[in-house]
């Protein structure tokens, strides 16, 4: 019950944060639907009604505003990647990342050993049977909440109907926890999946952007405009990358180890049935 609800919280925060994904790119859109409106509204200024730019001392090179050059990258890395990303994929990809340190942590403690196949209740298991004691054996198992612990004592409960009937108890039940964990593990690879293609999406959103500036420019658009929509299209491409990249690995680490730990459940079951019956 507990890992259903960190499920559902999981959901929630995803679908919280796409459609603050999706809001966001709405509101630039309009913004910038606004923005071109304006500037088709402007009409242009006269030839003769240019300014005359101060030459200045002869020999010497006219001074270059920033209006001349659009506006400038801020020097601090990181101030520069949150203001190419902008609030909309920062919110984003904070979301994917949290969310995905999240179901790191809880797979990681759930892949343990301890709480798949723990040794300590094979040791005393075999002791209890040792000790012709097959009752406390049986107790062993069934305060035991491990996967082991759950797929011997479905077994059990089945014992007295034949081998083949407690065997089957205990594929049952095997599949049921497998598939809980691999449903769990399944989020880290949606993840893995979805980054890439957000990162995607701001890079088409970027390159449209920069050809649209330079449409509906008169003249050469500004450096400093055309660099800014080409950060975004990098930045997100790169912080998708950076999400996607660990999502993938700890997904396949972690299903490989599981998978293992699985198949070591399935074997030592079927041996502590076999010494229930003996």
């Amino acid at each position: 019950m507990k890992d259903s609800w960190s499920l559902v919280r999981i959901q929630s925060l995803l679908f919280m944060a796409f459609l603050t994904l999706a809001c966001c790119s709405l509101a630039d859109v309009a913004i910038a639907q606004d923005e071109l409106d304006a500037e088709l509204g402007v009409p242009a200024a006269p030839p003769d009604a240019a300014p005359v730019a101060d030459a200045g001392a002869p020999g010497q090179a006219p001074a270059t505003s920033e209006e001349d050059t659009g506006p400038k990258a801020p020097s601090n890395l990181l101030a520069w990647t949150f203001q190419a990303l902008g609030i909309s994929y920062t919110v984003i990809f904070f979301a994917l990342s949290i969310t995905l340190l999240t179901l790191i942590v809880m797979n990681l403690l759930a892949a343990r050993q301890d709480n798949i196949c723990p040794p300590d209740l094979v040791e005393g298991v075999e002791q209890q049977l040792a000790e012709n004691n097959p009752q406390g054996a049986a107790e062993l198992v069934r305060t035991d909440d491990s996967f082991l612990g759950q797929v011997v004592a479905a077994g059990l409960s089945k014992l007295d109907r034949g081998h083949s009937h407690a065997v089957e108890a205990m594929q049952e039940v095997g599949e049921e926890e497998t598939m809980k964990m691999e449903h769990n593990l399944s989020y880290m690879a949606l993840i893995g999946n979805i980054s890439p293609m957000i990162g995607l999406f701001g890079t088409v959103q970027g390159m449209i952007s920069a050809f649209r500036t330079i449409a509906t420019s008169g003249t050469t658009p500004k450096p400093g405009e055309l660099a800014m929509d080409i950060s975004t299209a990098l930045f997100t491409t790169l912080a998708g990358l950076a999400v996607a990249i660990p999502a993938i690995a700890v997904y396949n680490i972690l299903r490989n180890r599981v998978q293992r730990l699985t198949l070591q459940v399935g074997v030592t079951s079927e041996e502590l049935i076999e010494q229930f019956e003996g």
